[in-house]
Protein backbone atom coordinates (compact mmCIF):
# COMPACT_ATOMS: atom_id res chain seq x y z
CA UNK A 1 0.00 0.00 0.00
CA UNK A 2 2.82 2.39 0.84
CA UNK A 3 4.54 1.68 -2.49
CA UNK A 4 1.24 2.17 -4.29
CA UNK A 5 0.74 5.52 -2.57
CA UNK A 6 4.22 6.68 -3.55
CA UNK A 7 3.70 5.62 -7.18
CA UNK A 8 0.31 7.35 -7.19
CA UNK A 9 1.90 10.56 -5.89
CA UNK A 10 4.62 10.43 -8.53
CA UNK A 11 2.03 9.86 -11.26
CA UNK A 12 -0.12 12.76 -10.10
CA UNK A 13 2.93 15.02 -9.83
CA UNK A 14 3.93 14.13 -13.39
CA UNK A 15 0.44 14.85 -14.68
CA UNK A 16 0.47 18.16 -12.87
CA UNK A 17 3.68 19.25 -14.57
CA UNK A 18 2.13 18.39 -17.95
CA UNK A 19 -0.87 20.59 -17.23
CA UNK A 20 -3.27 17.63 -17.05
CA UNK A 21 -6.24 18.05 -14.72
CA UNK A 22 -6.71 15.27 -12.19
CA UNK A 23 -9.58 14.79 -9.78
CA UNK A 24 -7.79 14.14 -6.51
CA UNK A 25 -6.45 15.82 -3.43
CA UNK A 26 -3.44 18.05 -4.08
CA UNK A 27 -0.69 15.58 -5.01
CA UNK A 28 1.89 14.91 -2.36
CA UNK A 29 3.58 11.93 -0.73
CA UNK A 30 1.66 9.94 1.90
CA UNK A 31 2.07 11.06 5.48
CA UNK A 32 4.10 8.75 7.71
CA UNK A 33 1.65 6.49 9.60
CA UNK A 34 1.47 6.28 13.37
CA UNK A 35 3.77 3.55 14.65
CA UNK A 36 6.23 3.86 11.77
CA UNK A 37 9.96 4.19 12.39
CA UNK A 38 11.52 7.60 11.92
CA UNK A 39 13.00 7.83 8.40
CA UNK A 40 16.72 8.51 8.49
CA UNK A 41 18.09 11.92 7.51
CA UNK A 42 21.31 13.88 7.23
CA UNK A 43 20.64 17.49 6.26
CA UNK A 44 22.54 20.79 6.29
CA UNK A 45 21.67 23.18 9.09
CA UNK A 46 21.89 26.95 9.15
CA UNK A 47 24.62 26.57 11.79
CA UNK A 48 27.00 25.18 9.14
CA UNK A 49 26.74 21.62 10.47
CA UNK A 50 25.16 18.49 9.05
CA UNK A 51 22.44 17.12 11.32
CA UNK A 52 21.51 13.42 11.23
CA UNK A 53 18.82 11.38 12.95
CA UNK A 54 21.47 9.47 14.91
CA UNK A 55 22.69 12.72 16.48
CA UNK A 56 19.53 12.77 18.63
CA UNK A 57 19.67 9.12 19.76
CA UNK A 58 20.09 10.08 23.42
CA UNK A 59 16.84 12.05 23.54
CA UNK A 60 13.83 10.33 25.04
CA UNK A 61 11.50 12.18 22.66
CA UNK A 62 12.24 13.64 19.25
CA UNK A 63 10.07 16.34 17.72
CA UNK A 64 10.53 17.04 14.02
CA UNK A 65 8.74 20.20 12.92
CA UNK A 66 8.35 20.81 9.21
CA UNK A 67 8.06 24.57 8.80
CA UNK A 68 9.16 27.33 6.44
CA UNK A 69 9.79 31.05 6.04
CA UNK A 70 7.15 32.31 3.63
CA UNK A 71 3.96 30.93 5.18
CA UNK A 72 2.07 33.34 7.50
CA UNK A 73 0.70 30.43 9.54
CA UNK A 74 4.21 29.09 10.07
CA UNK A 75 5.29 32.56 11.15
CA UNK A 76 2.53 32.75 13.77
CA UNK A 77 3.69 29.40 15.17
CA UNK A 78 7.40 30.29 15.35
CA UNK A 79 7.24 31.55 18.92
CA UNK A 80 5.25 28.51 20.04
CA UNK A 81 7.75 26.13 18.46
CA UNK A 82 10.56 28.06 20.15
CA UNK A 83 8.74 27.74 23.46
CA UNK A 84 8.38 23.99 22.98
CA UNK A 85 12.14 23.74 22.45
CA UNK A 86 12.81 25.81 25.57
CA UNK A 87 10.31 24.11 27.89
CA UNK A 88 11.31 20.54 27.09
CA UNK A 89 15.05 20.78 26.38
CA UNK A 90 16.03 19.89 29.95
CA UNK A 91 13.52 17.03 30.03
CA UNK A 92 15.18 14.93 27.36
CA UNK A 93 13.27 16.24 24.36
CA UNK A 94 15.03 17.29 21.15
CA UNK A 95 13.27 19.54 18.65
CA UNK A 96 14.52 19.83 15.08
CA UNK A 97 12.91 21.93 12.35
CA UNK A 98 13.13 21.00 8.68
CA UNK A 99 12.31 23.40 5.82
CA UNK A 100 10.77 21.14 3.10
CA UNK A 101 9.86 23.63 0.38
CA UNK A 102 11.68 23.99 -2.91
CA UNK A 103 12.22 27.78 -3.10
CA UNK A 104 11.67 27.79 -6.87
CA UNK A 105 8.22 26.29 -6.36
CA UNK A 106 6.95 29.29 -4.39
CA UNK A 107 5.18 31.86 -6.54
CA UNK A 108 5.91 35.54 -5.89
CA UNK A 109 2.23 36.17 -5.15
CA UNK A 110 2.49 33.50 -2.42
CA UNK A 111 5.07 35.69 -0.69
CA UNK A 112 2.74 38.54 0.21
CA UNK A 113 3.15 37.91 3.94
CA UNK A 114 6.90 37.42 4.17
CA UNK A 115 10.19 39.26 3.95
CA UNK A 116 12.19 36.29 2.63
CA UNK A 117 11.68 33.13 0.62
CA UNK A 118 12.54 29.54 1.48
CA UNK A 119 16.12 29.27 0.21
CA UNK A 120 18.90 28.09 2.51
CA UNK A 121 20.43 31.58 2.75
CA UNK A 122 17.04 33.12 3.52
CA UNK A 123 16.49 30.51 6.24
CA UNK A 124 19.60 31.92 7.93
CA UNK A 125 18.11 35.42 7.71
CA UNK A 126 14.80 34.41 9.28
CA UNK A 127 16.43 32.35 12.02
CA UNK A 128 18.71 35.25 12.96
CA UNK A 129 15.87 37.78 12.83
CA UNK A 130 13.51 35.71 15.00
CA UNK A 131 16.29 34.15 17.12
CA UNK A 132 15.50 30.48 16.52
CA UNK A 133 16.67 28.27 19.38
CA UNK A 134 16.50 24.95 17.53
CA UNK A 135 18.33 23.35 14.59
CA UNK A 136 16.85 24.55 11.30
CA UNK A 137 17.61 22.16 8.43
CA UNK A 138 17.19 22.50 4.66
CA UNK A 139 15.57 19.82 2.50
CA UNK A 140 14.35 21.97 -0.39
CA UNK A 141 16.89 20.75 -2.93
CA UNK A 142 15.87 17.08 -3.31
CA UNK A 143 13.04 16.83 -0.74
CA UNK A 144 13.92 13.16 -0.17
CA UNK A 145 13.54 13.43 3.59
CA UNK A 146 10.30 15.39 3.32
CA UNK A 147 8.89 12.81 0.90
CA UNK A 148 9.62 10.10 3.47
CA UNK A 149 7.75 11.98 6.22
CA UNK A 150 5.01 13.49 4.07
CA UNK A 151 4.22 16.85 5.72
CA UNK A 152 0.99 18.13 4.20
CA UNK A 153 1.48 21.75 5.23
CA UNK A 154 3.70 24.06 7.23
CA UNK A 155 3.87 23.74 10.15
CA UNK A 156 3.42 19.96 10.58
CA UNK A 157 4.91 18.12 13.57
CA UNK A 158 6.06 14.50 13.91
CA UNK A 159 6.76 13.28 17.46
CA UNK A 160 8.70 10.07 18.10
CA UNK A 161 9.23 8.02 21.25
CA UNK A 162 12.55 6.71 22.58
CA UNK A 163 12.45 3.83 20.09
CA UNK A 164 11.89 6.38 17.33
CA UNK A 165 8.40 5.14 16.57
CA UNK A 166 5.93 7.82 15.46
CA UNK A 167 3.41 8.49 18.21
CA UNK A 168 1.95 11.82 17.10
CA UNK A 169 1.68 13.78 13.86
CA UNK A 170 -0.21 16.97 13.07
CA UNK A 171 -0.66 20.46 14.44
CA UNK A 172 1.08 22.30 17.27
CA UNK A 173 -2.28 23.23 18.77
CA UNK A 174 -5.83 23.84 17.63
CA UNK A 175 -5.73 27.50 16.62
CA UNK A 176 -3.24 29.68 14.70
CA UNK A 177 -4.50 32.62 16.83
CA UNK A 178 -2.75 31.84 20.08
CA UNK A 179 -5.33 33.54 22.37
CA UNK A 180 -7.99 31.16 20.98
CA UNK A 181 -6.06 27.94 21.67
CA UNK A 182 -7.95 25.40 23.78
CA UNK A 183 -6.05 22.20 22.95
CA UNK A 184 -2.24 22.05 23.04
CA UNK A 185 -1.95 18.77 21.18
CA UNK A 186 1.83 18.62 20.67
CA UNK A 187 2.46 19.34 24.36
CA UNK A 188 -0.06 16.69 25.37
CA UNK A 189 1.73 14.15 23.17
CA UNK A 190 5.18 15.03 24.54
CA UNK A 191 3.95 14.94 28.15
CA UNK A 192 2.38 11.52 27.59
CA UNK A 193 5.58 10.08 26.10
CA UNK A 194 7.72 11.48 28.92
CA UNK A 195 5.37 9.81 31.41
CA UNK A 196 5.37 6.54 29.44
CA UNK A 197 1.67 6.89 28.75
CA UNK A 198 -0.27 6.50 25.53
CA UNK A 199 -0.62 9.69 23.52
CA UNK A 200 -4.23 10.88 23.97
CA UNK A 201 -4.69 12.02 20.38
CA UNK A 202 -2.19 10.58 17.91
CA UNK A 203 -3.24 12.31 14.69
CA UNK A 204 -4.61 15.79 14.00
CA UNK A 205 -5.03 17.96 10.90
CA UNK A 206 -2.53 20.77 10.42
CA UNK A 207 -3.62 24.10 8.97
CA UNK A 208 -0.95 25.95 7.02
CA UNK A 209 0.52 26.55 3.59
CA UNK A 210 0.74 23.46 1.40
CA UNK A 211 4.19 21.96 1.00
CA UNK A 212 5.87 23.29 -2.14
CA UNK A 213 6.94 20.09 -3.87
CA UNK A 214 9.32 20.16 -6.82
CA UNK A 215 6.58 19.78 -9.42
CA UNK A 216 5.17 23.16 -8.37
CA UNK A 217 8.11 24.86 -10.08
CA UNK A 218 5.83 24.91 -13.13
CA UNK A 219 3.52 27.30 -11.31
CA UNK A 220 6.37 29.72 -10.66
CA UNK A 221 7.40 29.55 -14.33
CA UNK A 222 3.82 30.22 -15.43
CA UNK A 223 3.64 33.21 -13.10
CA UNK A 224 6.87 34.69 -14.52
CA UNK A 225 5.61 34.14 -18.08
CA UNK A 226 2.39 35.96 -17.20
CA UNK A 227 4.37 38.85 -15.67
CA UNK A 228 6.46 39.17 -18.82
CA UNK A 229 3.32 39.29 -20.98
CA UNK A 230 1.88 42.36 -19.23
CA UNK A 231 2.01 45.68 -21.01
CA UNK A 232 4.11 48.45 -19.48
CA UNK A 233 2.49 51.86 -19.05
CA UNK A 234 4.27 55.21 -18.64
CA UNK A 235 2.19 58.31 -17.96
CA UNK A 236 3.17 61.97 -17.69
CA UNK A 237 2.65 63.59 -14.28
CA UNK A 238 1.99 67.25 -13.51
CA UNK A 239 2.37 69.10 -10.20
CA UNK A 240 -1.16 68.37 -9.01
CA UNK A 241 -0.77 64.69 -9.66
CA UNK A 242 2.49 64.62 -7.69
CA UNK A 243 0.85 66.52 -4.80
CA UNK A 244 -1.93 63.93 -4.80
CA UNK A 245 0.64 61.14 -4.85
CA UNK A 246 2.23 62.56 -1.71
CA UNK A 247 -1.17 62.85 0.04
CA UNK A 248 -1.92 59.22 -0.89
CA UNK A 249 -5.71 59.17 -1.08
CA UNK A 250 -5.64 55.62 -2.52
CA UNK A 251 -6.52 53.76 0.68
CA UNK A 252 -3.42 51.64 0.10
CA UNK A 253 0.09 51.59 1.48
CA UNK A 254 2.18 53.36 -1.16
CA UNK A 255 5.87 52.92 -2.05
CA UNK A 256 7.15 55.72 -4.30
CA UNK A 257 10.55 55.60 -5.98
CA UNK A 258 12.05 58.54 -7.92
CA UNK A 259 14.75 57.50 -10.38
CA UNK A 260 16.45 58.39 -13.67
CA UNK A 261 17.91 56.44 -16.58
CA UNK A 262 21.30 58.11 -16.11
CA UNK A 263 21.46 57.21 -12.39
CA UNK A 264 23.54 54.08 -11.77
CA UNK A 265 22.28 53.38 -8.23
CA UNK A 266 18.72 53.84 -9.49
CA UNK A 267 19.21 51.21 -12.18
CA UNK A 268 20.79 48.87 -9.64
CA UNK A 269 17.80 48.86 -7.32
CA UNK A 270 14.96 49.05 -9.86
CA UNK A 271 14.53 45.23 -10.01
CA UNK A 272 13.99 45.22 -6.24
CA UNK A 273 10.97 47.48 -6.56
CA UNK A 274 9.40 45.21 -9.16
CA UNK A 275 9.97 42.16 -6.97
CA UNK A 276 8.37 43.99 -4.04
CA UNK A 277 5.41 44.92 -6.24
CA UNK A 278 4.96 41.31 -7.38
CA UNK A 279 5.11 40.04 -3.80
CA UNK A 280 2.66 42.47 -2.18
CA UNK A 281 0.72 43.96 -5.11
CA UNK A 282 -2.30 41.69 -4.59
CA UNK A 283 -2.76 43.21 -1.12
CA UNK A 284 -3.65 46.82 -0.22
CA UNK A 285 -0.32 48.01 -1.55
CA UNK A 286 0.97 49.87 -4.60
CA UNK A 287 4.36 50.74 -6.08
CA UNK A 288 4.78 53.93 -8.12
CA UNK A 289 7.97 54.69 -10.00
CA UNK A 290 8.60 58.30 -11.04
CA UNK A 291 11.30 59.02 -13.60
CA UNK A 292 12.79 62.51 -13.36
CA UNK A 293 13.88 62.35 -16.99
CA UNK A 294 12.44 64.98 -19.34
CA UNK A 295 9.31 64.23 -21.37
CA UNK A 296 11.26 63.97 -24.64
CA UNK A 297 13.35 61.19 -23.07
CA UNK A 298 10.29 58.98 -22.77
CA UNK A 299 11.55 56.30 -25.24
CA UNK A 300 14.67 55.69 -23.14
CA UNK A 301 12.66 55.53 -19.91
CA UNK A 302 10.15 53.14 -21.45
CA UNK A 303 12.98 50.95 -22.72
CA UNK A 304 14.28 50.47 -19.17
CA UNK A 305 10.81 49.72 -17.82
CA UNK A 306 10.10 47.22 -20.58
CA UNK A 307 13.28 45.29 -19.82
CA UNK A 308 12.11 45.05 -16.20
CA UNK A 309 8.55 44.08 -17.23
CA UNK A 310 7.54 46.86 -14.87
CA UNK A 311 3.79 46.41 -14.48
CA UNK A 312 3.68 48.81 -11.53
CA UNK A 313 2.30 52.31 -11.93
CA UNK A 314 5.00 54.29 -13.77
CA UNK A 315 5.17 58.08 -14.12
CA UNK A 316 7.42 60.51 -15.99
CA UNK A 317 7.74 64.22 -15.18
CA UNK A 318 5.37 66.10 -17.47
CA UNK A 319 7.55 69.17 -18.11
CA UNK A 320 11.16 70.35 -18.10
CA UNK A 321 10.49 72.46 -15.00
CA UNK A 322 11.69 69.59 -12.87
CA UNK A 323 12.40 71.47 -9.63
CA UNK A 324 8.87 72.77 -9.24
CA UNK A 325 7.50 69.31 -9.98
CA UNK A 326 9.75 67.61 -7.43
CA UNK A 327 8.90 70.27 -4.84
CA UNK A 328 5.23 69.52 -5.44
CA UNK A 329 5.86 66.06 -4.04
CA UNK A 330 8.29 67.07 -1.26
CA UNK A 331 9.41 70.66 -0.77
CA UNK A 332 12.17 69.55 1.63
CA UNK A 333 13.74 67.10 -0.79
CA UNK A 334 17.08 68.13 -2.29
CA UNK A 335 16.08 66.55 -5.64
CA UNK A 336 18.84 63.93 -5.71
CA UNK A 337 17.94 60.40 -6.82
CA UNK A 338 17.30 57.68 -6.01
CA UNK A 339 14.71 58.84 -3.52
CA UNK A 340 12.14 56.53 -1.93
CA UNK A 341 9.23 57.01 0.46
CA UNK A 342 6.69 54.67 2.03
CA UNK A 343 3.40 56.41 2.68
CA UNK A 344 0.40 55.22 4.67
CA UNK A 345 -3.12 55.93 3.40
CA UNK A 346 -3.81 59.57 4.16
CA UNK A 347 -0.24 60.79 3.66
CA UNK A 348 1.80 59.77 6.73
CA UNK A 349 5.38 59.08 5.64
CA UNK A 350 6.82 56.15 7.59
CA UNK A 351 10.01 55.69 5.60
CA UNK A 352 12.17 58.08 3.59
CA UNK A 353 15.51 57.26 2.00
CA UNK A 354 17.89 59.42 -0.03
CA UNK A 355 20.00 56.82 -1.80
CA UNK A 356 19.48 53.11 -2.42
CA UNK A 357 17.20 51.11 -0.15
CA UNK A 358 17.85 47.97 1.86
CA UNK A 359 15.18 45.70 0.29
CA UNK A 360 14.89 43.49 3.38
CA UNK A 361 14.32 46.51 5.63
CA UNK A 362 11.66 47.88 3.30
CA UNK A 363 9.86 44.54 2.98
CA UNK A 364 9.62 44.23 6.76
CA UNK A 365 8.24 47.76 7.00
CA UNK A 366 5.69 47.03 4.31
CA UNK A 367 4.39 43.87 5.99
CA UNK A 368 4.26 45.60 9.38
CA UNK A 369 2.10 48.39 7.93
CA UNK A 370 -0.22 46.54 5.56
CA UNK A 371 -3.88 46.32 6.54
CA UNK A 372 -4.49 43.44 8.94
CA UNK A 373 -7.88 42.60 7.47
CA UNK A 374 -7.46 39.14 5.98
CA UNK A 375 -5.15 37.41 8.47
CA UNK A 376 -5.76 38.97 11.87
CA UNK A 377 -2.67 38.72 14.07
CA UNK A 378 -0.12 38.60 11.27
CA UNK A 379 0.54 42.33 11.44
CA UNK A 380 1.28 42.04 15.16
CA UNK A 381 3.91 39.40 14.40
CA UNK A 382 5.80 41.87 12.22
CA UNK A 383 5.35 44.76 14.65
CA UNK A 384 6.69 42.75 17.58
CA UNK A 385 10.45 43.11 18.14
CA UNK A 386 12.50 39.98 17.70
CA UNK A 387 12.62 37.99 20.90
CA UNK A 388 15.90 37.39 22.67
Amino acid sequence: MFLFSVLRWLALATLGTLGVSVIADEPGPPTLPIGAAAPDFCLPGIDGKTHCLKDYAASKVLVIAFTCNHCPTAQLYESRIKQLATDYRERGVALVAIQPNNPNAVRLDEMGYTDVGDSFEEMKMRAAYRRFNFPYLYDGETQKVSQAYGPSATPHLFIFDAERKLRYQGRVDNNPREPLVTSRDARAAIDALLADRQVPLAKTPSVGCSTKWLYKEEGRKEELAEIESRSVQLLLANAEELKSLRRNPTGKLLLVNFWATWCGPCQQEMPDFQTIYRMYGHRAFEVVTVSINYPDERPGVLSVLNKLHAASRNLLLGSTDIYSLLAAFDADWNAAVPYTTLIRPGGEVIFKRQGTINPLEVKRLIIANLADDDYIGHKAYWQTPSEK
